[in-house]
């Protein structure tokens, strides 16, 4: 009986040693490199969400026009994720998405809730690859 375990315990440890653990979910053999996107980050002119007023009006536009945008299930999540930095009631959309239909419905949100006048698009057609 004692030969039995022995053995089982033997054979369960050789088997969960040839499995294989850990495995990469990696989507293809390179990792992903925006390293050129960043570039344009470093630019002085350039708005990126560290830019974002903390004044109570500046959050407020914000997270009404982010509340629009998400509420729109017709867009992408990449639409859905675009950066909006609002600041002195001035308002900045930036990032990728989708369509030209997207960043259309986007702009065309962000300037009901802000104005045609103060809102930059700063937004990007990922073309498709």
């Amino acid at each position: 009986m004692i030969k039995r375990f022995v053995r089982g315990v033997v054979l369960s440890c050789a088997l969960l040693a040839a499995m294989p653990i850990g495995r990469s979910r990696a989507a293809g053999p390179y990792a992903p490199d925006n390293t050129g996107i960043n570039v344009r980050d470093r630019n002085s002119g350039a708005m990126t969400a560290g830019q974002q007023s903390n004044s109570s009006g500046d959050l407020a536009l914000t997270r009404r026009i982010r509340k629009s945008i998400m509420r729109d299930h017709s867009l992408s999540m990449m639409a859905k994720n675009v950066k909006i930095v609002s600041a002195n009631g001035g308002v900045t959309l930036r990032g990728p998405v989708k369509t030209e239909k997207e960043k259309s419905t986007v702009m065309a949100k962000a300037q009901a809730i802000a104005g045609v006048e103060r809102v930059n698009d700063q937004l990007e057609v990922k073309s498709a690859q």
